[in-house]
């Protein structure tokens, strides 16, 4: 799919909704720029820039990223890609980090997953992982040959601190505090679109057909 014209977007959804897999196929389908605001974070507290060495600092101490670093930091990333379409994932979070977003770019369109809270639960808890490799099995419908072990090495698997039911259960709670005034935010200006499902397989072809929709609408403005 061609774009004609540039295409901003911003996904949102709790852990464990399916939203990397989304935005993998939202990005090779339209060829839209995933830009990850965990892989900007990661990769500046790796390279040690003044940012990145700022939010360690709060993450270490156990504090949030205040808005104005988190804001700082993706948009001068944007500002690389200032004339290509985007996929924004993670990122804005707070009502504060969608007005700086809004004041540098027009956003076209919110796409949020909108995923029972028990289903992710239950895709997370079923999930362990192969440390040294990063392989990772799903109880339910991914299991290993043998349960509790990696299927290539034989080696333990391990169960994250984040897929712990407990963990889990605190994370969504904080997403939906978190995330519902902006999810409001975007609905009060018209551009939010939520999918509702259990399954990404199912929830994708609504997503995909949506942006076709838009991309052609984006496209004949511009004709």
């Amino acid at each position: 799919m061609v774009l004609q014209r540039i295409l901003r977007a911003v996904i949102m959804g709790p852990p464990g909704s399916g939203k990397g897999t989304v935005s993998g196929r939202i990005t090779k389908t339209f060829g839209l720029k995933h830009i990850s605001s965990g892989d900007i974070l990661r990769a500046n507290i790796n390279a040690k820039t003044e940012l990145g060495l700022l939010m360690k600092a709060c993450i270490d101490q156990g504090q949030l990223v205040p808005d104005d670093v988190m804001s700082r930091l993706i948009l001068s990333d944007l500002r690389a890609v200032d004339q290509s379409s985007w996929l924004l994932d993670g990122f804005p979070r707070t009502i504060s980090q969608a007005e700086a977003l809004d004041d540098a770019y027009s956003v076209d369109t919110v796409i949020n997953l909108n995923v029972p809270f028990e289903i992710i639960k239950q895709r997370l808890t079923s999930r362990w992982i192969h440390l040294p490799s990063g392989r990772v099995y799903n109880i339910d419908f991914n299991p290993p040959k043998v349960p509790g072990f990696d299927d290539a090495t034989g080696e333990p698997l391990v169960q994250r601190d984040d897929d712990t039911p407990e963990t889990v259960t605190r994370r969504l709670k904080a997403y939906k505090t978190q995330t519902e005034p902006v999810l409001e935010y975007y609905r009060s200006k018209g551009v939010l679109e939520t999918f509702s499902g259990t399954e990404t397989n199912k929830i994708w072809p609504h997503v995909e057909t949506f942006l076709y929709r838009k991309v052609t609408s984006v496209n004949q403005k511009v004709a």
